[in-house]
């Protein structure tokens, strides 16, 4: 019974997601108060981008007085300088096509990844997000270089499903400036739609704290489960954290869609900012941005 439900919420899941288009419609009430530019990686065979699926993203930034732009050019020292904050979003190797397998060949270079850890090391902000297999793995050798551990997985709870919410009141949800913020309010509740946990180093602040009530599921194929996937519990693990390091500043973040607003399946049902249960996840995103813009 227990693989019954396993394969039936996963094949439902993958369904979904695999029919999402953007919500046009989304637009939070947002007072135009802050300046800069953010630059959002399209160079890396992006799942998300602000020309599709991360259109909400930008829309939500560009409300809040910020300029958002992509990126079209691979990571070199002389490419990053004048940009002050870059987001890269569910990258992916070069010509990657499903059905995606273990192991998952890394999104960037070795050259790359020196790059950009040199960069933020100067002081620029970089906002990773690697969502479940075979994101998390295409960033693996990215997140490392900073010191977390990502697990080429997917993080589900012990119904075997993969949308939860970490909140203030079962403390789940970390106390830092992000979650304080007064400008925009403080946040209670974060709900997130699928995605990674991963292991934080030990200066580094988790805002999203998974609990031994979530398992780390590490399948040989996407979306593909049953009793002999490899598992572990995500007991002490994060979906979501950041970091100083050096002169810069960094935010890792196990999923995606909890920044972008998306219509699923065939009867566009919300997910993500505009879901009736993730009304503040657009206050978490505009914190993360403004504390890394600062």
């Amino acid at each position: 019974m227990k693989l019954f439900t396993t394969l039936l919420f996963s094949l439902f899941i993958h369904l979904v997601f695999s029919q999402q288009v953007p919500d046009t419609l989304y637009t939070p009430k947002i007072k135009e108060k802050y300046t800069g530019t953010i630059y959002v990686d399209h160079a890396h065979n992006n799942f998300h981008r602000i020309d599709n699926r991360f259109s909400p993203f930008a829309k939500v930034l560009k409300q809040a007085g910020y300029k958002v732009k992509s990126n079209a050019k691979k990571f070199t020292q002389a490419n990053l300088k004048g940009i002050t904050a870059l987001v890269i979003s569910n990258a992916l190797a070069e010509n990657s096509r499903p059905p995606f397998v273990v192991p998952t060949k890394s999104a960037f270079t070795d050259k790359e990844i020196k790059a950009i850890k040199e960069w933020v090391k100067k002081g620029g902000s970089l906002f990773l997000i690697a969502d479940h297999m075979p994101f998390a793995g295409a960033s693996e050798k990215l997140g490392k270089v900073f010191g977390f551990t990502f697990y080429d997985s997917f993080l589900l709870d012990e119904n075997r499903r993969g949308i939860f919410d970490f909140t203030k009141k079962e403390k789940t949800l970390g106390v830092h400036e992000i979650t304080e913020n007064v400008e925009e309010g403080k946040i209670e509740k974060i709900k997130t739609f699928t995605g990674q946990a991963f292991k934080i180093p030990n200066k580094a602040t988790s805002i999203l704290k998974t609990n031994e009530k979530l398992v780390v599921y590490l399948p040989d194929t996407m979306w593909r489960f049953s009793e002999k996937t490899k598992r572990f519990s995500a007991k002490n693990l994060s979906q979501g954290a950041v970091m100083k390091f050096k002169k810069g500043k960094i935010a890792v973040f196990g999923e995606a869609a909890m920044f972008t607003a998306q219509l699923a399946g065939r009867d566009r049902f919300k997910v993500g900012m505009n879901s009736e249960e993730a009304k503040e996840n657009y206050k978490l995103l505009l914190n993360i941005v403004n504390w890394l813009m600062k």
